[in-house]
């Protein structure tokens, strides 16, 4: 409780919340000055700012030579901590680990019953954004990519989207594996986030091939992959 006191009272600053968010969105290390210029604050501000979101863990640092000569700078990034917020209590974490193990002792038949699970939820997420864009029956591509990025987005995933020339393949990273904490001790949880991604695109496409390129339980930096598409 005392740790959450400190971190609702940190994120309670308007700016330090932003730069907060600023930071979750960017996929990589930011220096203070970077800060500073986005935010139009002083230095000093942004460094305050910055050490106060390390003091809670929110953040992480490192000193490094940037390759331009002078000090080396103190870069910034997300912290590998996991950062929840309940009144009171809960522990979803556990939870979830008692109920994957339970389904993994059924062998199996608990993996499939794991996978489609998955799958189901995937496609319920894209369901509940369409519900909510009040779309007709005939969607875009360039609508079912805005309803994947804000379906992923509220998904926790932090993902960023390529889509080529003739819009048959849509290359996506997710900087967040919401999953990453269950998915270290149970492999098959990555198969199941793969059936959860798989299902939201099968919502959206007729024809959908899957590729996982790399992963963030393999020591990635993200998760990336290759979707195939067509309507």
């Amino acid at each position: 409780m005392e740790q959450t006191l400190k971190i609702t009272n940190v994120l309670s600053d308007p700016t330090r919340y932003y730069i907060y968010q600023y930071i979750t969105k960017r996929h990589q290390e930011v220096t203070v000055q970077e800060v500073a210029e986005n935010f139009n604050i002083h230095p000093n501000v942004a460094r305050l700012h910055l050490s106060k979101l390390e003091d809670v863990n929110m953040l992480a640092s490192e000193t490094k030579k940037t390759g331009k000569g002078g000090r080396p700078s103190r870069l910034y990034r997300l912290s590998d901590d996991v950062i929840q917020l309940h009144f009171p209590f809960r522990d979803y974490m556990l939870l979830s680990k008692v109920a994957i193990t339970t389904m993994l002792t059924l062998g199996e038949a608990g993996k499939q019953a794991l996978y489609l699970t998955g799958k189901r939820f995937g496609t319920e997420v894209i369901e509940q954004e369409l519900a909510r864009k009040s779309l007709g029956e005939e969607i875009e591509f360039d609508q079912k990519l805005t309803i994947l990025k804000s379906a992923a987005t509220l998904a926790g995933f932090y993902p960023e989207f390529e889509v080529n020339g003739d819009h048959t393949k849509i290359f996506f990273q997710i900087y967040n594996c919401p999953f990453k904490e269950v998915a270290e001790e149970h492999e098959s949880v990555c198969a199941m986030h793969h059936e959860f991604l798989k299902g939201m695109f099968e919502a959206l496409f007729d024809k959908v091939e899957l590729i996982e390129k790399e992963n963030i339980i393999s020591g990635c930096e993200t998760c990336s992959y290759q979707a195939l598409v067509s309507n």
